[in-house]
Protein backbone atom coordinates (compact mmCIF):
# COMPACT_ATOMS: atom_id res chain seq x y z
CA UNK A 1 0.00 0.00 0.00
CA UNK A 2 1.59 3.01 -1.19
CA UNK A 3 1.58 5.82 1.32
CA UNK A 4 2.05 9.28 1.76
CA UNK A 5 1.11 12.44 4.35
CA UNK A 6 -1.73 14.57 4.95
CA UNK A 7 -0.07 17.91 5.25
CA UNK A 8 -3.96 20.28 5.68
CA UNK A 9 -4.47 18.76 8.83
CA UNK A 10 -1.68 18.79 11.09
CA UNK A 11 -2.84 16.56 14.61
CA UNK A 12 -0.05 17.49 16.46
CA UNK A 13 2.60 20.12 17.27
CA UNK A 14 6.36 19.84 15.54
CA UNK A 15 5.04 18.07 12.84
CA UNK A 16 7.55 16.42 9.99
CA UNK A 17 8.18 16.50 6.58
CA UNK A 18 7.08 14.04 4.55
CA UNK A 19 9.02 12.67 1.48
CA UNK A 20 9.21 10.46 -1.69
CA UNK A 21 7.34 10.58 -4.71
CA UNK A 22 3.54 12.05 -5.14
CA UNK A 23 1.31 9.63 -5.76
CA UNK A 24 -2.49 11.63 -6.56
CA UNK A 25 -2.63 15.04 -6.73
CA UNK A 26 -2.14 17.00 -4.17
CA UNK A 27 -0.78 14.19 -2.19
CA UNK A 28 3.26 13.47 -0.86
CA UNK A 29 3.84 9.84 -1.04
CA UNK A 30 6.28 8.51 1.65
CA UNK A 31 7.32 5.26 2.09
CA UNK A 32 1.72 7.58 15.22
CA UNK A 33 -6.23 8.58 15.97
CA UNK A 34 -23.30 3.60 12.61
CA UNK A 35 -28.16 3.54 9.53
CA UNK A 36 -29.38 1.21 10.61
CA UNK A 37 -32.94 0.13 11.46
CA UNK A 38 -34.64 3.36 12.80
CA UNK A 39 -36.45 2.89 15.89
CA UNK A 40 -36.98 6.69 15.65
CA UNK A 41 -34.21 7.03 17.20
CA UNK A 42 -8.78 -0.75 -4.77
CA UNK A 43 -6.42 -2.45 -6.55
CA UNK A 44 -2.72 -3.83 -5.36
CA UNK A 45 -1.17 -1.31 -3.17
CA UNK A 46 3.10 -1.34 -2.37
CA UNK A 47 3.63 -1.67 1.69
CA UNK A 48 3.03 1.31 4.08
CA UNK A 49 6.17 2.70 4.81
CA UNK A 50 6.63 5.22 7.84
CA UNK A 51 6.35 9.01 6.96
CA UNK A 52 9.32 11.53 8.16
CA UNK A 53 8.16 14.62 10.06
CA UNK A 54 7.03 17.48 8.85
CA UNK A 55 7.09 21.20 10.11
CA UNK A 56 3.86 22.08 11.93
CA UNK A 57 1.38 24.80 9.75
CA UNK A 58 -0.18 27.71 12.08
CA UNK A 59 -2.86 26.64 13.93
CA UNK A 60 -6.44 27.50 13.23
CA UNK A 61 -8.58 30.56 14.68
CA UNK A 62 -10.44 29.56 17.81
CA UNK A 63 -14.12 30.05 17.16
CA UNK A 64 -16.07 33.18 18.88
CA UNK A 65 -19.32 31.48 19.52
CA UNK A 66 -20.37 27.85 20.10
CA UNK A 67 -22.71 26.66 17.49
CA UNK A 68 -25.83 25.07 18.15
CA UNK A 69 -26.52 22.28 20.86
CA UNK A 70 -22.65 22.77 22.43
CA UNK A 71 -21.72 22.67 25.68
CA UNK A 72 -20.56 25.26 27.93
CA UNK A 73 -16.65 25.14 27.51
CA UNK A 74 -14.81 25.16 31.33
CA UNK A 75 -12.99 28.92 31.48
CA UNK A 76 -9.77 27.53 32.61
CA UNK A 77 -9.75 25.54 29.61
CA UNK A 78 -11.85 27.60 27.23
CA UNK A 79 -8.62 30.71 27.80
CA UNK A 80 -6.29 27.81 27.07
CA UNK A 81 -7.86 27.08 23.71
CA UNK A 82 -7.94 30.49 22.60
CA UNK A 83 -4.09 31.02 23.56
CA UNK A 84 -3.25 27.93 21.32
CA UNK A 85 -5.20 28.31 18.48
CA UNK A 86 -3.70 30.50 15.47
CA UNK A 87 -4.29 30.83 11.93
CA UNK A 88 -6.70 28.53 9.84
CA UNK A 89 -5.62 25.45 8.20
CA UNK A 90 -5.31 25.31 4.31
CA UNK A 91 -8.51 23.05 2.97
CA UNK A 92 -8.80 19.91 2.22
CA UNK A 93 -8.37 18.88 -1.35
CA UNK A 94 -11.50 19.20 -3.13
CA UNK A 95 -13.43 15.96 -4.08
CA UNK A 96 -12.67 16.74 -7.65
CA UNK A 97 -9.42 16.41 -7.53
CA UNK A 98 -9.32 13.47 -6.14
CA UNK A 99 -7.13 10.94 -8.15
CA UNK A 100 -9.12 8.01 -10.42
CA UNK A 101 -6.28 5.76 -10.73
CA UNK A 102 -5.35 2.52 -8.60
CA UNK A 103 -6.15 2.73 -4.45
CA UNK A 104 -3.04 4.60 -2.89
CA UNK A 105 -3.18 4.78 0.87
CA UNK A 106 -1.70 8.02 1.84
CA UNK A 107 -0.39 8.18 5.05
CA UNK A 108 0.48 11.00 7.63
CA UNK A 109 2.23 9.08 10.55
CA UNK A 110 2.78 12.42 12.23
CA UNK A 111 5.59 12.43 13.96
CA UNK A 112 7.72 15.11 16.12
CA UNK A 113 9.10 15.94 19.00
CA UNK A 114 7.16 16.65 22.11
CA UNK A 115 9.75 18.50 24.44
CA UNK A 116 8.97 18.36 28.09
CA UNK A 117 8.53 21.09 30.38
CA UNK A 118 11.22 21.49 32.89
CA UNK A 119 10.38 20.13 36.03
CA UNK A 120 11.07 21.10 39.75
CA UNK A 121 14.97 20.70 38.70
CA UNK A 122 15.01 22.83 35.84
CA UNK A 123 15.58 19.10 33.74
CA UNK A 124 13.59 18.12 30.99
CA UNK A 125 13.10 15.19 28.88
CA UNK A 126 12.85 15.56 24.75
CA UNK A 127 10.33 12.90 23.87
CA UNK A 128 9.55 11.81 19.94
CA UNK A 129 6.14 12.03 19.17
CA UNK A 130 5.22 9.21 17.15
CA UNK A 131 -13.40 14.34 15.87
CA UNK A 132 -47.38 11.27 2.68
CA UNK A 133 -47.53 13.79 5.42
CA UNK A 134 -50.54 14.58 7.83
CA UNK A 135 -51.36 17.57 5.29
CA UNK A 136 -50.82 15.86 1.87
CA UNK A 137 -53.59 15.99 -0.54
CA UNK A 138 -55.96 13.34 0.37
CA UNK A 139 -54.56 12.73 3.76
CA UNK A 140 -57.54 11.35 5.89
CA UNK A 141 -57.33 10.18 9.51
CA UNK A 142 -60.48 7.18 8.48
CA UNK A 143 -57.57 5.96 6.26
CA UNK A 144 -57.05 2.06 7.19
CA UNK A 145 -53.58 2.78 7.11
CA UNK A 146 -53.49 5.54 9.99
CA UNK A 147 -56.12 3.51 11.97
CA UNK A 148 -54.03 0.35 11.75
CA UNK A 149 -50.33 2.28 13.95
CA UNK A 150 -50.32 0.85 17.41
CA UNK A 151 -49.60 3.72 18.66
CA UNK A 152 -49.41 2.22 22.21
CA UNK A 153 -47.22 -0.02 20.55
CA UNK A 154 -44.72 2.98 19.53
CA UNK A 155 -44.85 4.67 22.77
CA UNK A 156 -43.77 1.20 24.75
CA UNK A 157 -40.90 0.87 22.59
CA UNK A 158 -40.04 4.46 22.87
CA UNK A 159 -40.43 3.97 26.77
CA UNK A 160 -38.39 0.84 27.03
CA UNK A 161 -35.26 2.33 25.02
CA UNK A 162 -34.93 5.29 27.26
CA UNK A 163 -34.90 2.91 30.22
CA UNK A 164 -31.72 3.04 30.90
CA UNK A 165 -29.80 -0.38 32.25
CA UNK A 166 -28.53 0.45 35.48
CA UNK A 167 -24.65 -0.90 36.23
CA UNK A 168 -22.14 -0.54 39.17
CA UNK A 169 -23.96 2.93 39.62
CA UNK A 170 -23.54 4.18 35.82
CA UNK A 171 -26.51 4.08 33.50
CA UNK A 172 -25.94 2.50 29.95
CA UNK A 173 -27.91 1.35 27.14
CA UNK A 174 -31.48 -1.18 26.70
CA UNK A 175 -31.45 -1.10 22.71
CA UNK A 176 -29.00 -4.08 21.95
CA UNK A 177 -28.25 -4.03 25.74
CA UNK A 178 -24.11 -4.95 26.57
CA UNK A 179 -22.93 -4.00 23.23
CA UNK A 180 -21.35 -0.90 23.54
CA UNK A 181 -18.81 -0.26 27.12
CA UNK A 182 -19.44 3.41 28.27
CA UNK A 183 -22.16 4.88 30.01
CA UNK A 184 -24.63 7.40 28.54
CA UNK A 185 -25.28 9.28 31.83
CA UNK A 186 -24.82 13.06 32.55
CA UNK A 187 -20.79 12.75 33.60
CA UNK A 188 -20.03 10.38 30.63
CA UNK A 189 -22.59 13.07 28.36
CA UNK A 190 -19.82 15.85 28.98
CA UNK A 191 -17.18 14.08 28.57
CA UNK A 192 -18.27 13.43 25.18
CA UNK A 193 -18.36 17.11 24.97
CA UNK A 194 -15.12 17.56 25.53
CA UNK A 195 -13.60 15.16 24.10
CA UNK A 196 -14.92 16.67 20.77
CA UNK A 197 -13.34 20.52 21.62
CA UNK A 198 -10.26 18.68 21.84
CA UNK A 199 -10.81 16.78 18.73
CA UNK A 200 -11.66 20.49 17.21
CA UNK A 201 -8.12 21.48 18.47
CA UNK A 202 -6.16 18.72 17.51
CA UNK A 203 -7.15 19.44 14.00
CA UNK A 204 -7.52 23.59 14.04
CA UNK A 205 -10.73 23.81 14.39
CA UNK A 206 -11.53 21.55 11.38
CA UNK A 207 -14.56 19.26 11.44
CA UNK A 208 -13.22 16.18 9.48
CA UNK A 209 -10.26 16.19 7.73
CA UNK A 210 -11.61 14.82 4.15
CA UNK A 211 -12.86 17.37 1.38
CA UNK A 212 -16.57 17.45 2.76
CA UNK A 213 -14.84 19.67 5.38
CA UNK A 214 -16.07 22.03 2.52
CA UNK A 215 -19.38 20.70 2.41
CA UNK A 216 -21.86 17.64 1.65
CA UNK A 217 -25.12 17.09 0.61
CA UNK A 218 -26.05 13.62 2.64
CA UNK A 219 -24.45 12.77 6.22
CA UNK A 220 -24.26 10.57 8.78
CA UNK A 221 -22.91 10.63 11.93
CA UNK A 222 -22.21 6.97 12.91
CA UNK A 223 -22.19 6.80 16.86
CA UNK A 224 -23.38 10.20 17.34
CA UNK A 225 -23.18 10.11 20.87
CA UNK A 226 -24.63 13.86 22.08
CA UNK A 227 -24.70 14.97 18.90
CA UNK A 228 -22.90 17.49 18.85
CA UNK A 229 -20.44 16.79 15.91
CA UNK A 230 -23.71 16.45 13.59
CA UNK A 231 -25.23 19.93 15.57
CA UNK A 232 -22.23 21.53 14.47
CA UNK A 233 -21.58 20.11 10.94
CA UNK A 234 -25.78 20.82 10.34
CA UNK A 235 -24.99 24.76 11.48
CA UNK A 236 -21.68 25.14 9.51
CA UNK A 237 -23.25 23.43 6.16
CA UNK A 238 -26.97 24.47 6.31
CA UNK A 239 -27.40 23.01 2.92
CA UNK A 240 -26.61 19.26 4.31
CA UNK A 241 -29.16 16.77 5.51
CA UNK A 242 -27.45 14.98 8.55
CA UNK A 243 -28.51 12.00 10.32
CA UNK A 244 -26.88 11.14 13.95
CA UNK A 245 -27.28 7.16 14.69
CA UNK A 246 -26.71 6.03 17.99
CA UNK A 247 -27.56 3.30 20.25
CA UNK A 248 -28.96 6.08 23.29
CA UNK A 249 -31.51 8.76 22.96
CA UNK A 250 -29.30 10.76 24.71
CA UNK A 251 -28.91 13.85 22.21
CA UNK A 252 -30.95 17.47 22.53
CA UNK A 253 -34.73 18.34 21.32
CA UNK A 254 -33.81 21.66 19.63
CA UNK A 255 -31.12 21.20 16.99
CA UNK A 256 -30.21 22.80 13.47
CA UNK A 257 -33.38 22.20 11.32
CA UNK A 258 -31.21 20.25 8.86
CA UNK A 259 -30.35 17.52 11.76
CA UNK A 260 -32.03 14.47 12.73
CA UNK A 261 -31.29 11.55 15.40
CA UNK A 262 -32.26 7.93 15.17
CA UNK A 263 -31.41 5.37 17.90
CA UNK A 264 -30.57 2.51 16.09
CA UNK A 265 -27.90 -0.33 16.28
CA UNK A 266 -25.66 -0.08 13.03
CA UNK A 267 -24.51 -3.38 13.48
CA UNK A 268 -27.78 -4.66 12.40
CA UNK A 269 -29.57 -4.00 8.54
CA UNK A 270 -29.23 -0.34 7.50
CA UNK A 271 -32.32 0.72 5.90
CA UNK A 272 -32.03 4.29 4.50
CA UNK A 273 -33.62 4.45 1.37
CA UNK A 274 -30.74 6.71 -0.02
CA UNK A 275 -27.14 6.51 -0.29
CA UNK A 276 -24.68 9.53 1.55
CA UNK A 277 -21.90 11.07 0.04
CA UNK A 278 -20.10 11.58 3.64
CA UNK A 279 -19.93 9.15 6.55
CA UNK A 280 -18.54 9.94 9.84
CA UNK A 281 -17.23 7.46 12.18
CA UNK A 282 -15.55 9.08 15.56
CA UNK A 283 -14.70 7.14 19.01
CA UNK A 284 -16.38 4.15 18.05
CA UNK A 285 -13.69 1.45 19.27
CA UNK A 286 -15.17 -1.23 20.82
CA UNK A 287 -18.29 -1.20 19.37
CA UNK A 288 -17.96 -3.35 16.58
CA UNK A 289 -17.20 -7.77 16.83
CA UNK A 290 -16.00 -7.58 12.86
CA UNK A 291 -14.77 -3.66 11.99
CA UNK A 292 -14.11 -4.41 8.74
CA UNK A 293 -18.02 -5.52 7.56
CA UNK A 294 -18.75 -2.43 9.38
CA UNK A 295 -16.28 -0.36 7.06
CA UNK A 296 -17.48 -2.48 3.99
CA UNK A 297 -21.22 -1.34 5.34
CA UNK A 298 -20.28 2.07 5.04
CA UNK A 299 -18.88 1.40 1.58
CA UNK A 300 -21.76 0.21 0.38
CA UNK A 301 -24.10 2.68 1.36
CA UNK A 302 -22.19 5.63 0.21
CA UNK A 303 -22.83 7.06 -3.46
CA UNK A 304 -20.05 6.98 -6.12
CA UNK A 305 -17.53 9.67 -4.95
CA UNK A 306 -18.55 9.89 -1.00
CA UNK A 307 -16.07 9.69 1.65
CA UNK A 308 -16.02 7.60 4.80
CA UNK A 309 -13.59 9.08 7.59
CA UNK A 310 -12.87 7.76 10.51
CA UNK A 311 -11.17 8.64 13.88
CA UNK A 312 -10.16 6.64 17.16
CA UNK A 313 -7.99 5.58 19.86
CA UNK A 314 -6.15 2.38 20.67
CA UNK A 315 -4.85 0.93 23.64
CA UNK A 316 -2.35 0.76 25.71
CA UNK A 317 -0.99 4.53 26.08
CA UNK A 318 2.34 5.25 24.67
CA UNK A 319 5.71 6.57 26.20
CA UNK A 320 8.92 7.79 24.09
CA UNK A 321 11.44 8.62 26.40
CA UNK A 322 10.99 5.78 29.01
CA UNK A 323 9.15 8.04 31.54
CA UNK A 324 6.12 5.47 32.20
CA UNK A 325 7.25 2.50 34.29
CA UNK A 326 6.05 -0.88 33.03
CA UNK A 327 4.31 -1.48 36.48
CA UNK A 328 2.77 2.11 36.51
CA UNK A 329 -1.05 1.29 37.63
CA UNK A 330 -2.12 3.75 34.44
CA UNK A 331 -0.68 1.13 31.95
CA UNK A 332 -1.73 -1.51 33.90
CA UNK A 333 -5.11 -0.19 33.52
CA UNK A 334 -4.71 0.44 30.12
CA UNK A 335 -3.43 -3.11 29.26
CA UNK A 336 -6.20 -4.86 31.51
CA UNK A 337 -8.94 -2.79 29.26
CA UNK A 338 -8.09 -4.28 26.04
CA UNK A 339 -7.35 -7.68 27.36
CA UNK A 340 -11.20 -7.11 28.93
CA UNK A 341 -12.47 -5.98 25.27
CA UNK A 342 -10.52 -8.88 23.65
CA UNK A 343 -12.36 -11.32 25.51
CA UNK A 344 -15.70 -9.31 24.92
CA UNK A 345 -14.86 -9.49 21.10
CA UNK A 346 -15.10 -5.86 20.46
CA UNK A 347 -11.39 -4.65 20.53
CA UNK A 348 -9.84 -1.59 21.23
CA UNK A 349 -6.64 -1.75 19.71
CA UNK A 350 -7.96 -2.08 15.81
CA UNK A 351 -7.69 1.61 14.62
CA UNK A 352 -4.00 1.16 13.17
CA UNK A 353 -5.60 -1.21 10.43
CA UNK A 354 -8.37 1.20 9.53
CA UNK A 355 -6.29 2.27 6.30
CA UNK A 356 -5.98 -1.38 5.19
CA UNK A 357 -9.54 -2.02 6.36
CA UNK A 358 -10.55 0.78 3.58
CA UNK A 359 -8.09 -0.51 0.83
CA UNK A 360 -10.17 -4.17 1.66
CA UNK A 361 -13.66 -2.82 1.47
CA UNK A 362 -13.02 -0.75 -2.00
CA UNK A 363 -11.89 2.59 -0.58
CA UNK A 364 -9.13 4.79 -3.65
CA UNK A 365 -7.43 8.01 -2.20
CA UNK A 366 -6.83 6.93 1.40
CA UNK A 367 -5.49 8.85 3.73
CA UNK A 368 -4.35 7.97 7.58
CA UNK A 369 -2.51 9.67 9.73
CA UNK A 370 -1.24 9.59 13.74
CA UNK A 371 -2.38 11.86 16.39
CA UNK A 372 -1.65 12.18 20.20
CA UNK A 373 -3.24 13.42 23.34
CA UNK A 374 -0.44 13.72 26.05
CA UNK A 375 -1.90 12.48 29.51
CA UNK A 376 -1.75 15.77 31.01
CA UNK A 377 0.43 19.42 30.69
CA UNK A 378 3.70 18.05 30.34
CA UNK A 379 5.18 19.52 26.71
CA UNK A 380 7.08 22.26 26.76
CA UNK A 381 5.23 23.27 23.46
CA UNK A 382 1.93 25.33 23.66
CA UNK A 383 -0.56 23.53 21.29
CA UNK A 384 0.50 20.06 22.99
CA UNK A 385 0.71 21.21 26.58
CA UNK A 386 -2.75 22.73 26.17
CA UNK A 387 -3.76 19.24 24.53
CA UNK A 388 -3.09 17.85 27.81
CA UNK A 389 -4.98 20.36 29.89
CA UNK A 390 -7.95 19.44 27.51
CA UNK A 391 -6.69 15.19 27.61
CA UNK A 392 -6.32 15.18 31.57
CA UNK A 393 -9.61 17.08 32.31
CA UNK A 394 -11.55 14.67 29.76
CA UNK A 395 -9.96 11.29 31.25
CA UNK A 396 -9.56 11.80 34.76
CA UNK A 397 -13.15 12.68 36.04
CA UNK A 398 -14.24 9.80 33.48
CA UNK A 399 -11.93 6.72 34.42
CA UNK A 400 -14.21 4.48 36.19
CA UNK A 401 -16.91 5.01 33.43
CA UNK A 402 -14.52 4.35 30.81
CA UNK A 403 -13.28 0.90 32.45
CA UNK A 404 -15.75 -0.23 34.68
CA UNK A 405 -17.37 -2.20 32.08
CA UNK A 406 -14.74 -3.42 30.68
CA UNK A 407 -12.84 -5.04 33.47
CA UNK A 408 -16.21 -6.42 35.19
CA UNK A 409 -17.42 -7.43 32.23
CA UNK A 410 -14.50 -8.45 30.45
CA UNK A 411 -12.54 -9.87 33.62
CA UNK A 412 -14.69 -10.25 36.10
CA UNK A 413 -13.18 -7.90 38.38
CA UNK A 414 -15.24 -6.00 41.06
CA UNK A 415 -16.45 -3.10 41.04
CA UNK A 416 -13.96 -2.06 43.82
CA UNK A 417 -11.48 -3.51 42.53
CA UNK A 418 -11.75 -1.63 39.44
CA UNK A 419 -12.55 1.47 41.49
CA UNK A 420 -9.60 1.11 43.60
CA UNK A 421 -7.31 0.31 40.23
CA UNK A 422 -8.92 3.62 38.67
CA UNK A 423 -7.93 5.97 41.88
CA UNK A 424 -3.96 4.44 41.62
CA UNK A 425 -4.17 5.14 37.93
CA UNK A 426 -5.47 8.47 38.34
CA UNK A 427 -2.17 9.86 40.58
CA UNK A 428 0.00 8.48 37.24
CA UNK A 429 -2.38 10.12 34.68
CA UNK A 430 -1.43 13.79 36.54
CA UNK A 431 2.33 12.53 36.86
CA UNK A 432 4.16 15.49 35.01
CA UNK A 433 6.98 13.34 35.33
CA UNK A 434 5.47 10.38 33.28
CA UNK A 435 5.72 12.01 29.39
CA UNK A 436 2.95 9.66 27.92
CA UNK A 437 0.36 10.26 25.66
CA UNK A 438 -2.77 8.39 24.27
CA UNK A 439 -2.00 7.33 20.74
CA UNK A 440 -4.83 7.59 17.83
CA UNK A 441 -5.47 7.37 14.45
CA UNK A 442 -7.34 9.40 11.48
CA UNK A 443 -8.24 7.68 8.07
CA UNK A 444 -10.45 8.76 5.19
CA UNK A 445 -11.00 7.46 1.68
CA UNK A 446 -12.77 7.41 -1.42
CA UNK A 447 -15.70 5.37 -3.10
CA UNK A 448 -14.79 5.13 -6.42
CA UNK A 449 -16.78 7.04 -9.50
Amino acid sequence: MTVSGDENHPASSDIADTTAAATAPAKETASDIPEATAASTSATAEPTKAAEAVPEPAVAAAETSAPTGTSAIPPALDSALAAALGSAPAPAPAASEAATGPATATEANITGNIEAAPSADGQTTETETTEDTDDAPGFSDTDSAVGSLDYTSLASLTDSIREFRHENGRTYHSLSAGKYWCPNDDPENSRLDLQHHAHRLTFDGALCCCPKEAGAKRVLDLGTGTGIWSMEYADEHPDAEVIGVDLSPIQPEFVPPNCSFEVDDVEKEWTWGRPFDFIWWRALLGCFSDPQAMVQKCFDNLEPGGYLEMHDGTFPLECDDGSMPEDCALLQLANLAREGSARLGRPLDVSPNYAKMMENAGFVDIVFGKYKWPTNPWPRDRKMKTLGHWTLANVEPGLEGLFLALLTRGLNMTAEETTVLCAAARKDLRNPSIHAYWPAYYCYGRKPE
